[in-house]
């Protein structure tokens, strides 16, 4: 009898089995690089371009359905870490604690950089001065006091901006007095377009790429010129300085990969790291990782216009 319930059970662990690698199975065949359906976690801070990039992708091949899932930067890498999500947008790359979790579970995310971003400080249109020191922010943070900054605004305590400015500042904690946070970038930019002297720290990509609703309410404001931490000089986040590499709060963007197979995430992050998804990238005001190419077509003489 014991012989048999355990005959039993094997067939039915084998039974079972089939049936798992049979749905793997079709699921795969389901998904292409081209064609399926999936779900990525996108940092909120630059939902915006990432919509842009999915516009065109699903417009390209028609068969694809890409879900945004715009969450907090801390909410993307947990999803991700929990398996949640297979693919996320992200301003920085995965940690070396984060990469050997994902080690453990037998799991190689692909990294992809494509695009160069930058955290903004933005102020009332009503404040005519446009100049801002980064020290002036970490003290601030630190402590102490400073004439020009009646308080900082942030979009999310759990925020890439906000984690990017802690590490920046070297604290654990921002100071419960002076500090405001709210749940979206859009948040910040209304609150500090009402109010004299608040400093707003926001993604560059909610102003260069505002939504409809937006419009008007980004016109209130100015975005700062930043003086870095070694630099006498004042630059701005444009492509222009995020090229020369002198404005103090650049990031980079990424696309991680973790379905370990080839599958529509694959294809995305080859569709916005190539040509036309660099194009998108330049279009929106951020600057391309890699910059698009041009052709130039040369004449050995000037054709005259029929007249």
């Amino acid at each position: 009898m014991l012989k048999y319930s355990k005959a039993l059970g094997l067939i039915i662990f084998v039974f079972l089995f089939a049936m798992c690698n049979q749905k793997s199975k079709n699921e795969a065949e389901k998904e292409t690089i081209l064609k399926g359906s999936l779900d990525i976690a996108v940092d909120e801070t630059v939902k915006q371009i990432v919509d842009d990039q999915v516009a065109v992708f699903e417009g390209t091949y028609y068969e694809a359905k890409i879900n945004v899932k715009s969450k907090s930067e801390a909410e993307v890498i947990n999803d991700l870490l929990n398996q949640k999500a297979k693919v996320a947008i992200t301003t920085r790359d995965l940690t070396q604690e984060e990469k050997a979790r994902f080690d453990k579970n037998k799991i190689n995310p692909r990294v992809t950089p494509f695009a160069h971003d930058a955290i903004a400080f933005i102020s009332s249109k009503n404040n005519n001065d446009t100049l801002i020191a980064l020290k002036s922010v970490i003290d601030f943070l630190q402590g102490k006091a400073d004439p020009k900054i009646k308080g900082l605004v942030f979009d999310n305590p759990n925020s890439s901006t906000v984690r990017y400015i802690k590490e920046l500042a070297k604290i654990n904690e921002v100071p419960k007095s002076g500090v405001f946070s709210f749940k979206t970038n859009n948040e910040v930019i209304k609150f500090v377009s009402e109010n004299e002297g608040m400093i707003g720290v926001i993604g560059i990509n909610w102003i260069l790429q505002p939504t409809p609703d937006m419009a008007e309410t980004v016109k209130k404001v100015n975005v700062l010129y930043v003086k870095g931490l070694n630099n006498d000089e004042y630059y701005s986040p444009t492509q222009n300085d995020l090229e020369i590499e002198k404005y103090p709060l650049a990031r980079d963007l990424y696309i991680i990969n973790c379905q370990g197979y080839t599958g529509l995430g694959m294809g995305f992050a080859s569709f916005i790291a190539g040509d036309i998804g660099q194009r998108i990238v330049l279009k929106s005001g951020l600057l391309p990782y890699k910059t698009p190419g041009r052709k130039l077509k040369i004449r050995s003489e000037i054709i005259k216009d029929k007249e």
